[in-house]
């Protein structure tokens, strides 16, 4: 206390500095000393400007006699611990620059010279049993001064530790700035501070993991009995299942997080954001986003042989300067490629990575249309035809992504829906392989061709065809859907993004039509020739029986006149 307001050189054995800096600091303290010992270094209370960054505002600590020494450490804003600092050597400086807004930063160190070979009894080690006790060093006597203890504990995995100070006695300062227990949630005492506390109490803790470390630090003056302290562990709950789901389709992607899977990381369904802000959630019994792919902040990406499309979900604290809750986001990606969309959802958390997948499909579909306007479909079927007629075919991908093109790679005919050994090529790899086919040019989701109706020589009453699509991003130079025909030789080095296949059909003749067998639905004409053929049969049988009764009258009378030429007559019998 008293040293020079921004900066000072030291040269005592111990000191305790109360600062106090205002706007556009730039001040050096130099602590050296001809000593064959180091120094400790403690910044027990610190109070930088509101909202001030580590690039703006800090203390930095060089190991050595100026700035270029190298850095010890740094302690700004955001320092979530108690920082405690040791030297090399006998020489230690610190730089404190603050930035331009008017505030007053109050900083409270201390320092002292000791040998790393001075050992205290009591003072730290490892604990590494289910459950335990320690105390401080002397207790219950008042404990030593420029004291510094570390005890590490470690429990068994998938458990937490319970610390209770039974009984508890330090020097009491309001900010606990003189002697202090910090407790933290880890085995670093850098960060994960827990609590720091001071005075009369009896305060309990509790880490999140299996390991916790405590601290005891001590100055030159006020010593107390010091501590009592007993840990305990118990098994963490089992591990909630992320309780999440995501769906995708070619026009969007759905994603749906469980209010329950959302407490257990700590955070409730107003603190999620997807990559743009503005996109919220629907919330009822879940917690649902539901967006096209090409929105809310989606990146996309092609890497020649699939298109990914990823968002994340952010999980973050609101209404704090600091938070101990830990970083969590969900990423979540449609993956489209192989003839599947692949949908992957996983939770990052402090680097430990959860995956749940399904599996989905790009929809598309091809359609017949009566003209090359392609504005109107063919909707019946079978889709009867005149032989050597013009068909126009369509195939659609139905997607919000406006970036695709739909390129159609490959079209096979066949007289059987399951396409079996006989088939017959419109289009292979792009090339036109019939005399009719013309395709036409890629235009965004479809993929259009015409080709001249035909029929199999072996009576097969219908032709199906499929067609291998190809899918592309048309913002990628010389994609596959941009090359039109090649050779087999070439497509083998080809990339494309996405493969599938489509199937439409049957086609058949007209004049199949009218010797269609009772399975198949007759059209208006064949119902209206149905009664005038019953009439002609009715018609016919009456001219039959007539004929047929005039042919038993002539037989009857020629008999008749052959009996009277033979002598046979009728004589009236007399009466007696």
């Amino acid at each position: 206390i008293g040293v020079p307001r921004c900066g000072a050189s030291l040269h005592d054995l111990n000191k305790a500095l109360r600062i106090e800096l205002n706007a556009n600091a730039n001040c050096v303290w130099q602590i050296q000393r001809n000593a064959d010992q180091n120094i400790r270094l403690i910044f027990s209370y610190f109070k930088f400007a509101p909202s001030s960054s580590c690039e703006t505002e800090s203390i930095k600590i060089y190991d050595g006699p100026s700035t270029n020494s190298p850095l010890l450490g740094q302690v700004c804003n955001d320092t979530d611990a108690a920082p405690v600092l040791q030297s090399s050597s006998d020489s230690l400086t610190f730089l404190i620059t603050t930035n331009s807004v008017a505030f007053t930063r109050n900083f409270f160190v201390f320092y002292y010279y000791f040998s790393p070979e001075t050992k205290i009894e009591n003072c730290g080690g490892q604990l590494t049993g289910p459950n335990g006790t320690f105390t401080s060093p002397n207790y219950p006597a008042p404990y030593p001064e420029f004291t510094y203890c570390v005890w590490h504990i470690q429990t068994v995995k998938n458990s937490k530790i319970n610390l209770q100070f039974q009984d508890f006695f330090l020097e009491l300062d309001q900010n606990c700035q003189f002697d202090f227990t910090a407790v933290y949630d880890g085995l670093t005492t850098n960060t994960g501070l827990i609590g720091k506390v001071c005075g009369r109490a009896q305060p309990t803790f509790e880490s999140s993991s299996n390991v916790m470390t405590v601290v005891l630090s001590t100055d030159y003056a006020n010593s107390y009995r010091g501590f009592s302290a007993q840990y305990t562990s118990a098994p963490l709950p089992g591990p909630v299942e992320p309780d999440t789901f995501l769906t995708c389709s070619s026009d969007s992607m759905k994603i749906v997080l469980s209010k329950s899977y959302l407490a257990s990381l700590g955070y409730t369904e107003t603190q999620l954001q997807l990559n743009d802000r503005s996109c919220s959630p629907v919330v009822t019994d879940s917690v649902i986003f539901s967006f096209p792919l090409t929105s809310c902040g989606t990146i996309k990406k092609d890497d020649g042989q699939s298109i990914t499309y990823t968002n994340i979900i952010s999980l973050s604290a609101t209404g704090n300067i600091i938070t101990r809750q830990k970083s969590i986001q969900i990423i979540v990606k449609c993956k489209m490629e192989n003839n599947s969309t692949l949908e992957v959802i996983y939770v990052t958390k402090n680097n430990i990575i959860q995956n749940t997948t399904a599996v989905g499909r790009y929809n598309v579909s091809m359609s017949f249309y009566d003209s090359d306007s392609f504005s109107k479909s063919v909707l019946q079927s079978p889709y009867y035809v005149d032989l050597n007629q013009t068909l126009f075919a369509q195939v659609s991908l139905h997607s919000t992504d406006p970036n695709l093109l739909v390129f159609v790679d490959t079209c096979v005919a066949s007289p059987e829906p399951d396409f079996g050994s006989l088939t017959y090529d419109l289009i292979r790899s792009g090339c036109n392989k019939d005399d009719t086919v013309v395709t036409y040019p890629p235009l965004e989701h479809y993929g259009r061709f015409k080709f001249n109706a035909f029929r199999f020589l072996r009576s097969f009453p219908s032709v199906y065809l499929q067609c291998d699509i190809l899918i592309c991003d048309s913002n990628k130079a010389n994609s596959r859907c941009t090359e039109g025909c090649i050779s087999r030789q070439k497509r083998a080095i080809s990339s494309y993004t996405w493969k599938t296949n489509t199937v439409v059909g049957p086609i058949r003749l007209k004049r199949d039509l009218r010797s269609a067998d009772h399975s198949e639905f007759l059209t208006k004409a064949d119902a209206e020739e149905t009664p005038n053929l019953q009439q002609y049969s009715f018609y016919t049988l009456s001219f039959v029986v007539l004929i047929s009764n005039i042919i038993i009258v002539v037989v009857v009378i020629l008999k008749y006149h052959i009996k009277r030429q033979a002598g046979y007559g009728y004589q009236k019998i007399q009466s007696s």
